[in-house]
């Protein structure tokens, strides 16, 4: 379990306290990441999974929608990809179709994921994204005036749950200096069986290898992925509830989900604002700046 938030007034303000202890920052210092058991309760998850099945209900698969993969990201960054950074927007997984391209089962069983902006055109995602224990941690880890710069829904369909590649989420969402840290919210059970999430312990130390940047041909990575060795990587097997906090340069993957049962996830990134510089080459170009959780 984690500390529970406090707050308290400096004048007219409202200021968030950190909810981390000593222990947990050290273990998030030391491994790259850190496990928050029970950090949603049910009626939370439960009202996220909800609403995203409301969400589902409402969506014309007809329009436009696209493929989503890690494997072959330039290929499939398109406008549709854009354009959600500040939209609730729909991706297919690359075995949704057949060789006639039709669906091969019902798109709620079809969708990798929902993203960029559901925390802010979603009054229900919105109220987990910007609640004070969320909020509470981002003042423990040191965060100043933190945006959640994207938030995505990811469904890990069974059967056909696509692998997400080894990877640094600072390389996408870069800032100067480096600031990203994902939030990654268990929404159903992660085991290896359904696809939960590996990660290098210690990684984030050797610092970010690589850059995803969009120019006017498109996006591209800076350099080649290194090759790891999968004996270095460790399974994170966690509840529903649980809260992955990963810092921005740990290398983590997942594989494909080759079970019956689904692995459904929030995932929120977050980077600092102040004293940080967004990077005009990121994919993320937003019309409107992200409104801060808070501000020191």
């Amino acid at each position: 379990m984690y500390a529970e938030n406090l707050q308290h007034k400096d004048g007219d303000n409202m200021v968030i306290e950190g909810n981390l202890s000593s222990e947990q920052l050290q273990l998030f210092n030391s491994d790259g990441y850190l496990v928050l058991e029970s950090f949603a309760s049910q009626e939370e998850v439960e009202s996220v999974r909800k609403r995203m099945e409301e969400l589902l209900d409402e969506f014309d698969f007809s329009s436009d929608a696209s493929i989503f993969s890690t494997k072959n990201q330039q290929e499939t960054t398109n406008d549709h990809f854009f354009e959600s950074a500040e939209k609730i927007s729909f991706f297919w997984e690359e075995k949704a179709f057949d060789e006639d391209g039709n669906l091969k089962q019902p798109k709620e069983l079809s969708i990798n994921k929902v993203g960029h902006a559901l925390h802010d055109k979603d009054a229900v995602f919105n109220k987990f994204s910007s609640s004070d224990k969320v909020s509470g941690m981002l003042r423990s880890l040191g965060y100043q005036r933190p945006v959640v710069i994207q938030s995505m829904y990811i469904f890990k369909q069974p059967g056909i749950g696509g692998e997400v590649v080894p990877h640094q989420d600072n390389s996408f969402l870069y800032t100067e200096p480096a600031t990203c840290t994902g939030l990654w919210l268990a929404l159903e059970d992660a085991t290896i069986v359904n696809g939960c999430l590996w990660a290098i312990p210690g990684s984030h130390k050797n610092g970010l290898v690589r850059r995803f940047l969009r120019d006017e041909n498109g996006v591209h990575f800076d350099k080649p992925s290194p090759c790891y060795n999968q004996k270095d990587f460790v399974p994170l097997e966690v509840k529903a509830g649980s809260l992955v906090v990963i810092h921005g340069d740990l290398i983590h993957q997942s594989f494909e989900n080759q079970s019956s049962k689904s692995r459904h996830a929030y995932s929120l990134h977050v980077v600092d604002t102040n004293g940080c510089k967004w990077a005009e080459d990121n994919w993320i170009r937003r019309n409107v700046d992200p409104e801060p959780l808070y501000s020191c």
